[in-house]
């Protein structure tokens, strides 16, 4: 099934870090209100997760379980979701890209990535690949796609995200506009983005952000809903209070 709207979207990292306090409670699954219906999100784990409008679902970012042993089978939690049209891959890093899991349940969907993580696919999985680069726009499986440059800024985290290496996307699903930032810290392309409806923040050290640095992020560039994800080691309820009402702070079970 290809989406008959326009989207645009993504972005991640690494750390052993002891998970921050984040409710048993809380849930892995939100709804993002359109004029044209609703938005199922669903957190998988760290930075990967899927949206689904009108039946049909976008995969970011899919990858193993982070931290501790992985399952013998990687594939299987990605396998009991529903098929994907359409992956969106911001980087490299094996957090964020596995050639397994994206060789079980690509299927027929198209993938979206940046040049680094084309180049290190098998002949299969690049014959389906859409390469941008930052900044590029494009309409892929029915999609109209735009990528925003991810990477760090502080001079001592700058080899964990070069600048140019990896995507953000910006999607537009139902008149919502709705961020994926990737592995980043805040940056001018961030800042420059307007009328956000919804941002997905990353915020661990040393590969991204603190709490503070994101938080910062959010009032600065005012997206009206914020989830915090790949935040591992992070204390999230933190994050949520120095924001303040600048945003709804929405906090999912990633971990």
């Amino acid at each position: 099934m290809i989406l008959a709207a326009p989207v645009f979207a993504i972005a991640c990292a690494v750390t052993l870090a002891v998970i921050p306090a984040v409710a048993a409670a809380e849930p892995s699954n939100d709804v993002i209100a359109t004029a044209d219906g609703p938005v199922a999100l669903h957190a998988i784990h760290h930075a990967a997760f899927t949206l689904t409008w009108k039946g049909a679902t976008i995969l970011v970012d899919p990858a193993p379980p982070f931290g501790g042993t992985p399952p013998a089978d990687v594939t299987a939690e990605y396998r009991a979701l529903p098929k994907p049209e359409l992956i969106l891959l911001t980087h490299d890093h094996p957090d964020h890209f596995n050639v397994p899991i994206l060789e079980a349940v690509s299927g027929e969907a198209m993938i979206v990535a940046p040049q680094e993580v084309f180049d290190k696919m098998p002949a299969d999985l690049q014959a389906k690949t859409k390469v941008l680069a930052n900044g590029e726009t494009a309409t892929v499986a029915g999609v109209p796609i735009q990528t925003v440059a991810m990477y760090n800024t502080t001079e001592d985290r700058l080899k964990y995200h070069p600048k140019g290496g990896g995507n953000g996307y910006l999607l537009t699903i139902g008149a919502k506009r709705i961020y994926i930032a990737g592995d980043t810290e805040e940056t001018p392309e961030m800042d420059a983005l307007k009328d956000v409806d919804v941002a997905f923040l990353p915020m661990n050290l040393p590969y991204t952000m603190d709490v503070s640095q994101a938080a910062k992020a959010v009032k600065d560039f005012r997206p009206k809903v914020v989830y915090p994800y790949h935040y591992r080691g992070s204390d999230v309820a933190k994050f949520k209070a120095l924001v303040g009402d600048a945003a709804d702070v929405r906090l999912l079970k990633w971990y």
